[in-house]
């Protein structure tokens, strides 16, 4: 056996430092040496696996909410079930499936939902009978099971196994392991990795890979990076054999009871994401702290195991081998962190875990070690970008709250409209005083408040039918449709762009032609080099060397890094984000005209659209834009945001009205305006989006080659060079359809595609959902009939090449 490299063995450089020895830094470094990084190395402040890994239940289930992030685990399982045979290492795969019960109507609801993207993302799943459960798990009660879906891919490996097997792999290929050799610091230059100090000297590197888990917020801030990642104790349960367990089984999944499920030895594993979880500091655990455990804590388990002896009767009667209980890392939002941070280049996470480590493990650590390597993920992962958290998030108070209330919905319903309850109001809109009044709801978006809707008298029940703010949605979109109606859009991030090179900086960064006159508002795009969406943007050109970029909410942390990734040295141009400085109200409707001229600002109803100047309206100084993100005419007005309540009420007393999220998320869907994060993501290309317009190819763009490439595959006479897929809108037949987004499209009984936002439309009377299909099913899209699968139920509907709604009132009949 050989032994680990020694501290005294360290090289004074390396390409990539890998920071942990748990599975996300053993599955990094594997890839790493797989693809060329020969002089890798890994890090470990004590020996690998200690911390979570070695304690995992290391479940593998292949099915996540999105298609990209449900590749990642199949390609965890595809290596999982291969690396034995490379390595000639034991990974103790096995391969016996999963099974998820529903005991309500609505659980059954949520799975199926499951079972039907499974079927989008090539995923096999199927729904059984409750009788059918009861076959695969003899052992269960099944008494209050109303059925259940049965995955025959999933399975489970040994994590001790697995993170020896990649370890032996990756040094087959030259990469260099060092145990019980802590960090001690992280150098940097310019805002770059330069160096790792450890307890054995410096070693200078091009990037690090920080997978140290439980530690990871610790070392990131020594680099200047947050990583808001938490940990709270996990329990499960362990028993001596028991009666009925004959080999391996099926992971049963109860999630109702808050519980999964697996034979373990002859004897039963019961592990829970129960409703309330337990924080715990990473300084009460300490720097020693590797492979102990915390203490057992049966009051706390105690009503899980109540509804564990119901599923399983025989827990009765079995023996106790202990009730384990270790921590593990939760992040405020319950995804993982992979790619690299904002504020450092060269320092890449992967971390925060949140249970689903081994998992996701092998696709994690190929995707990090990609980005390394290559400058990009291989697909997109917006949901674990580490630039999608505010500031707001990494302090510890806030940590403590919002973790465990993340482990207590690790099984929860995914309802719409389901929202956090803990560490709110971390950031307030200009106007939040005023929405109070108005009793709004409130959503979390980025640390911000945000009304999604108004005159809340009490939060209604979740459900996935007709919501309790249905009817209070659709007078606040019938006020904007009949009158005038305010949406508050003060949460877009706001990213002022100033210096002589600002015209020709941001003309290679952004898709379309920059250098606009003054007084322009240039709609427009920043794009990768394989074409995709890194952001879509808003820019009025203030002056000739100013320029106000309007950015996503969640996105002005990640399209900030996206810029200064891409200015070059002798640029003069400065950045800074200016979000909180400035209020933005969109004023929409039909009255807003005659508004504008009741407050002495009519010279407004001259502006043309996409143009923006400066008005004042009764004393508050304003900046209007003519355009509308809902359909309906109005403006977008920036005032500074002390001005802000003033200028509210000035609208009030002309008859405009609050609208809130839900109201403009169901407008924009009518007009088939696309949001990024749901309808646009890196994979995407603007000829698949239907936004050729936003880009001019008449200039120089960062992904300019990209396009020209499928242009030209576009003009040639090869019918498979089409877009393979196309944004198109859905109008269903059926008014009651609960269409979400996220649901597979059918055509002839053939998966062609998936929908990524739906919402009813008030203003044609009937849901409406975005879609891209795939291009080659019909020579004509428009008016075809296909049917979307919503929980196993399918839904005719009939396709809309373009909106199905525009600002002049014409809808689609």
């Amino acid at each position: 056996m050989k032994l680990p490299n020694s501290s005294s063995d360290l090289p004074m450089h390396s390409s990539v430092v890998v920071i942990g020895g748990g599975i996300m830094g053993c599955s990094t470094l594997y890839h790493l040496a797989k693809y060329g990084v020969s002089d890798a190395i890994l890090l470990e402040r004590n020996k690998l696996t200690s911390g979570t890994t070695w304690h995992s239940a290391a479940q593998v289930r292949a099915l996540r909410s999105t298609s990209n992030l449900t590749d990642l685990i199949k390609y965890s399982i595809s290596l999982y079930s291969t690396l034995e045979q490379e390595t000639g290492q034991q990974t103790g795969w096995i391969n016996k499936g999963s099974l998820s019960i529903a005991t309500n109507q609505d659980r059954m609801i949520h799975v199926r939902r499951q079972e039907a993207l499974a079927h989008s993302f090539g995923v096999r799943a199927s729904s059984i009978t409750a009788g059918e459960a009861k076959e695969r798990w003899p052992l269960m009660n099944a008494d209050d099971v109303l059925g259940a879906v049965w995955s025959p891919d999933d399975g489970r490996v040994s994590p001790s196994d697995l993170c020896a097997a990649l370890v032996k792999g990756a040094k087959v290929c030259g990469a260099k392991v060092f145990e019980d050799t802590g960090v001690k610091g992280i150098v940097t230059e310019g805002d770059r990795i330069i160096a790792v100090e450890t307890e054995g000297g410096q070693i200078r590197c091009d990037a690090i890979a920080l997978c140290s888990g439980l530690w990871s917020r610790e070392n990131a801030s020594m680099a200047g990076v947050d990583v808001p990642v938490w940990p709270c104790e996990h329990f499960y349960l362990l028993t001596k054999p028991v009666p009925g367990i004959v080999g391996n089984m099926p992971t049963l999944s109860d999630h109702d009871a808050h519980l999964y499920i697996r034979d373990d030895s002859g004897g039963l594993l019961v592990g829970c994401f129960e409703p309330e979880g337990k924080s715990i500091s990473p300084q009460a655990l300490g720097h020693d702290f590797a492979f102990q455990l915390l203490d057992e804590d049966w009051s706390h388990f105690e009503p899980m195991m109540l509804n564990a002896m119901h599923r399983l009767p025989v827990l009765e009667h079995a023996e106790v081998k202990m009730l384990l209980n270790g921590p593990e890392s939760f992040t405020p939002d319950g995804s993982f962190l992979l790619g690299e941070s904002a504020e450092t280049r060269g320092l890449f996470l992967g971390c925060g875990m949140n249970s689903v480590g081994v998992a996701t493990g092998g696709g994690g650590g190929m995707a990090l070690a990609k980005c390394i390597v290559e400058g990009h993920m291989p697909m997109d992962l917006h949901e674990a970008d580490p630039k999608r958290f505010a500031t707001c998030f990494n302090s510890v108070k806030v940590l403590s709250e919002r973790a465990p209330e993340v482990l207590g919905k690790h099984y929860e319903i995914s309802y719409p409209g389901r929202q956090m309850a803990t560490a709110r109001n971390l950031r307030k809109l200009p106007l939040a005083d005023k929405w109070v009044s108005e009793k709004a709801s409130f959503g979390q978006v980025y640390g911000w408040e945000r009304p999604m809707y108004f005159n809340c008298q009490s939060e209604p029940e979740l459900t996935f039918g007709k919501p309790g703010w249905f009817d209070q949605v659709g007078q606040e979109v019938q006020q904007a449709h009949t009158g005038a109606a305010v949406f508050d859009q003060s949460s877009f991030g706001k990213i002022r762009v100033v210096g002589p090179d600002a015209e020709r900086v941001l003309n290679r960064i952004c898709a379309n032609n920059m250098a606009r006159s003054v007084g322009s508002v240039i709609y427009t795009a920043m794009l990768n080099e394989k074409g995709g969406f890194e952001s879509n943007l808003t820019a009025f050109r203030l002056s000739e060397e100013k320029y106000m970029l309007f950015v996503g909410t969640a996105s002005v942390k990640r399209d900030l890094a996206w810029l200064k990734r891409h200015i070059e040295t002798g640029d003069r141009v400065a950045l800074e984000d200016v979000t909180e400085h400035w209020a933005v109200l969109g004023l929409m409707g039909p009255d807003t005209e005659e508004i504008a001229q009741s407050v002495g600002a009519g010279s407004m109803n001259q502006l043309g659209y996409f143009r923006h100047d400066v008005f004042e309206v009764q004393g508050v100084r304003i900046r209007a834009a003519r355009m509308s993100y809902v359909g309906e005419r109005g403006w977008e007005i920036t005032c500074p945001v002390a001005e802000s309540g003033k200028l509210y009420d000035i609208l009030y007393a002309q008859g405009a009205r609050p609208a809130g999220m839900y109201a403009q998320s169901s407008m924009r869907i009518e007009k088939r305006f696309l949001s990024y994060g749901h309808d646009l993501d890196s994979d995407i290309s603007p000829f698949q989006a239907g936004l050729d317009f936003a880009m001019d190819m008449d200039t120089e763009f960062v992904g300019k080659q990209a396009l020209l490439q499928i242009r030209a595959a576009l003009n040639s006479d090869n019918v498979t060079s089409i877009p393979d897929r196309v944004m198109v809108s859905i109008l269903l037949e059926d008014v009651n359809a609960p269409a979400l987004g996220n649901e597979p499209v059918y055509f002839n009984g053939k998966v062609v595609g998936r929908t990524t936002s739906a919402a009813f439309g008030y203003r044609v009377k009937r849901p409406v959902a975005l879609a891209y299909l795939d291009n080659n099913i019909a020579s004509d899209l428009q008016g075809l009939k296909v049917e979307v699968d919503i929980a196993r139920s399918m839904f005719r509907g009939m396709i809309v090449t373009n909106a199905v709604f525009d600002p002049e009132g014409r809808r689609v009949r």
